[in-house]
């Protein structure tokens, strides 16, 4: 994402939360601009390649088990943010390579 900055129109909000356990801290500033449409960007265990990705909507993340290292759960907290701001919100999740506790992101 750091690629992005200075390279999008002002009518884009990059928020690079790296939230980890907490998106639900984002909320507040998420809100204030009032998005028409959001990318949320998130690793997922989907049993694929590493790097591998799909864009989904939240209403999917339903389908899938409910297991997260978010505190409030990402299709939560979508519906939320849908609820609140109007937005229209799509997923780009990526398989992690590793996905175990204390881990960084890989290349990948």
């Amino acid at each position: 994402m750091r690629n992005l900055r200075n390279k999008v129109s002002e009518a884009v909000y990059l928020l690079e939360c790296e939230c980890e356990t907490v998106p639900e801290s984002f909320i507040q500033p998420i809100e204030t601009f009032k998005p028409t449409h959001m990318l949320i960007i998130d690793a997922a265990l989907m049993n694929l390649k590493a790097g591998s990705s799909r864009l989904i909507e939240p209403a999917q993340l339903a389908e899938q088990p409910a297991i997260s290292t978010h505190a409030l759960p990402l299709q939560i907290f979508c519906e939320y943010l849908a609820r609140t701001t109007g937005a229209e919100i799509a997923l780009s999740v990526i398989q992690p390579r590793d996905a175990s506790f204390g881990e960084g992101l890989t290349a990948e």
